[in-house]
């Protein structure tokens, strides 16, 4: 059976519709077979997206690709200091 990938913002729609039936009374285990989902998915998402709206999503989103880009930017300044300390270390 092929495996669908869900986008972030489909994992909290989904979540949403899960806390809204939990909440008139239905079991996780029926909850997460209606949204398509097994119960150990729901237990993750829940995890890692719940309580999150799409916009905040967004957000954390950039956040992630900003501090990635930053790791980069500290990453290449070590490699520079690093090789500079070496030059120094020579006698010419």
């Amino acid at each position: 059976m092929k495996r669908k990938r869900n986008s972030a913002e489909e994992i909290v729609k989904k979540l949403r519709q899960a806390q809204l039936e939990i909440g008139r009374g239905a079991t996780v285990d029926q909850v997460s077979r209606k949204i398509g989902i097994t119960e150990q998915t729901y237990y993750r998402w829940k995890r890692e997206y719940g309580g999150m709206e799409v916009d905040q999503l967004a957000k954390l989103k950039e956040l992630e690709r900003e501090n990635g880009r930053l790791k980069k930017i500290v990453a290449e300044q070590a490699m520079d200091i690093d090789a500079l300390k070496e030059i120094a270390a020579k006698k010419w």
